[in-house]
């Protein structure tokens, strides 16, 4: 696919370093939605207030109150981060190691990447879904596009890439998933008619305190018919 200042293309192993950095940068930044949702929790925040009180009256020392409040506050927004930090670390182990292998030596699997002027600033891929019931179903994962070409409609076009090669393929349907700081692709998705599905935790031990969700979303690809 070609726009007039952007092109999507199949990855090649010289974007290696390039879309692992993309990836990795892309999901870190919405880290501070993420914490920023998680304040805005009453037991979140009646936490905080306690971590401060708390020292206050033991001690009776208003420095070691605050203190211990900026402490917690920030191992809070590191955990909050390592939510983001944990899921980077077991792609870029995983499936981001042998992208060749990975995703373009194996049917139903594709990479792509958009490269404008020269330079890939953004990518997709797709995977045969894993979720029940979606065996004639295609998972889009690892969207990012970098910040200094965000606007431009490249999202978009990813995304419908990826709904394009499932309808070539004879799937039924699209799956994705997006977390809870990534509200700008949540839009995106809807307008795009990807409808929500469920919800559920990370496996993280501050997960559930912080409300950090994942939430799945399906696109039913129309048929001749309709």
């Amino acid at each position: 696919m070609t726009t007039c200042d952007y092109s999507i293309r199949l990855y090649k192993d010289s974007d290696y370093h390039t879309v692992r950095k993309l990836f990795a940068e892309g999901t870190l930044e919405h880290t501070r939605v993420a914490f920023e949702h998680g304040l805005s929790l009453t037991r979140v925040r009646l936490f905080l207030v306690a971590v401060f009180f708390v020292p206050f009256i033991i001690t009776g020392s208003l420095i070691s109150a605050i203190i211990t409040f900026l402490l917690i506050f920030t191992a809070l927004w590191f955990g909050t981060r390592d939510l983001y930090g944990s899921y980077v670390r077991h792609a870029l182990s995983d499936d981001m190691l042998d992208i060749q292998k990975y995703y373009l030596q194996r049917d139903g699997y594709c990479f792509w990447v958009v490269e404008s002027a020269g330079e890939v600033v953004g990518m997709v891929v797709a995977i045969p879904s894993s979720h029940p019931g979606g065996e004639n179903h295609t998972e889009l994962r690892r969207m990012a596009v970098a910040k200094s070409h965000r606007g431009r409609g490249m999202a978009k076009a990813l995304c419908r890439t990826v709904i394009d090669f499932a309808r070539e393929r004879g799937c039924s349907a699209v799956f994705l998933g997006t977390t809870v700081g990534h509200q700008v692709a949540h839009s995106l998705y809807q307008r795009m008619g990807f409808k929500e599905q469920h919800s559920e935790f990370l496996q993280h031990p501050l997960a559930k305190f912080v409300d950090f969700k994942f939430f799945f979303y399906k696109y039913d690809i129309p048929t001749a018919k309709q």
